[in-house]
């Protein structure tokens, strides 16, 4: 069963058989009732203590319902207001509805009737403070995505311990290695460890390896002469001379082909090049961020990768977790997407519904944050309302493949269900591996020792 939702109702009449008979319906549907008996002492009571909902007679004397309405509203435009009326005055009622009254009802009172209007008042209460509090989380977002992370989003153990590393990396000059999954981060890691190294008022230049021809990403890195090919009108600077003073991103490094890797290493090594069709070498000050999606000690054993580059490159190395290994971030990074796309997208959705966020969590996500992205992208712009629902949500997230698909616990605190799905994720595998333990820990990415913590808190045989 849902919990039952307390609200506090102001209810102002000046006559008393209505108050005592209002305060019971209220009282009888669980919510605390405060009575006044004139629109200036419901006004002062408001004032000492804010109440969730009003109930106020239209006809009183000194201060009407009408004032009562303006006043209150003017304290907080949020709180449903609801006008008692007679027979006679509802056109009063009406205009008091123009004025931004939440409805009215009419003498004599019928019970049901002001249950039914009760309770659609506090659902809506319920759903303000919702909608409320997922915007003083976003607000958080945005605070923290304007910090020195940017948008290295998560309050997640593996996330914190990557910002630890990237806080002790960046301070020193020396040349990093950040290795993970395509659509972990990488590119958001190396800006953040820009940001915080003596360089970060320094040029930050990227250049994406794996996009490049050879011939291209020589010029791309080294600059050219003016001549030094068909098509070179005039001279051009390379990314290690536009990065002097700087950082140097080299995305996709494990891309970079064989006859290119040694001049690489070369302008690593002695911080000096040539540009192509050039003779003078060049001297920079650049600190060099690398990353790979791709296992780089198999590309040496299978001699596509000089090692001694590999050395070179992998000085202080960053490891970024999988989606899938840090799940209880996504709830955090669903919001942040939500602020960040939203107001382009779709400017009414504040928040996403439990069931949405249910299937999101569910999914295994084999693109990583860059997937999770794009698919709350796609939802934003099918979305209708205030609240991000499942009918909006991409096919896949839908139904798809059973495999891939993970049941989510129903009327579980988001704790609970990260353990369920954990323990979930570690039956899959453990069957995956014809229950060899060693081996279900390699495709969890975690330590057999984790592995075996795991089986006993899980009560896994």
């Amino acid at each position: 069963m849902l919990r039952q939702i307390v609200a506090t109702i102001l209810i102002i009449d000046d006559n008393e058989t209505v108050r005592e008979g209002l305060a019971h319906v209220v009282k009888k549907l669980g919510h605390e009732a405060v009575i006044t008996a004139s629109g200036q002492a419901g006004i002062e009571a408001f004032k000492k203590k804010p109440a969730d909902f009003v109930i106020t007679d239209l006809k009183m004397e000194g201060t009407t319902g009408v004032d009562v309405l303006k006043q209150i509203s003017a304290i907080d435009r949020d709180v449903p207001i609801m006008i008692i009326t007679g027979f006679g005055t509802v056109e009063t009622a009406v205009e008091a509805m123009k004025l931004g009254a939440f409805d009215f009802v009419t003498k004599p009172i019928q019970t049901e009737v002001v249950k039914l209007k009760v309770m659609r008042a506090v659902e809506l209460v319920a759903e303000r403070r919702r909608l409320r509090k997922a915007d003083a989380q976003v607000e958080y977002l945005r605070g923290e995505t304007e910090g020195k992370f940017a948008e290295m989003v998560g309050g997640g153990e593996k996330m914190a311990v990557v910002r630890r590393i990237v806080e002790k990396v960046a301070v020193s000059d020396t040349v990093v290695f950040i290795a993970g999954e395509s659509g972990t981060g990488k590119e958001l890691v190396a800006h953040a460890i820009h940001r915080l190294s003596k360089r970060a008022k320094g040029p930050f230049i990227k250049v994406n390896c794996g996009a490049l021809t050879e011939t291209l990403l020589e010029s791309e890195l080294f600059g050219h002469e003016k001549g030094a090919f068909t098509g070179a009108i005039k001279q051009k600077l390379g990314r290690f001379e536009l990065a002097d003073g700087g950082t140097l991103f080299l995305d996709e490094v494990g891309d970079v082909p064989p006859s290119m890797q040694v001049k690489l290493l070369r302008a690593l090594q002695e911080q000096e090049f040539e540009r192509v069709g050039g003779e003078a070498p060049i001297k920079v000050d650049v600190r060099v961020i690398s990353a790979t999606n791709k296992p780089l000690e198999a590309e040496i054993a299978a001699g596509r990768f000089r090692e001694d580059l590999f050395y070179r490159l992998h000085v202080l190395p960053v490891k970024l977790p999988p989606l899938r290994e840090r799940r209880e971030d996504i709830p955090q990074l669903v919001s942040h997407f939500i602020a960040k796309l939203g107001p382009k997208t779709n400017p009414r959705v504040r928040t996403i519904s439990d069931a949405a966020l249910g299937r999101i969590m569910a999914y295994h996500w084999p693109g990583n944050v860059r997937e999770l992205e794009n698919a709350i992208e796609q939802a934003l712009v099918f979305a209708e309302g205030e609240v991000l629902t499942p009918v909006a949500l991409p096919q896949f997230l839908q139904g798809g493949n059973e495999e891939d698909r993970l049941d989510v616990p129903r009327e579980m605190s988001l704790p609970e269900i990260l353990d369920d799905l954990e323990r979930q994720l570690i039956l899959k595998a453990y069957a995956k591996a014809g229950q060899v333990k060693t081996e279900t820990a390699r495709l969890l990415g975690i330590k057999t020792s984790a592995l075996y913590y795991k089986l006993e808190k899980y009560g896994i045989q």
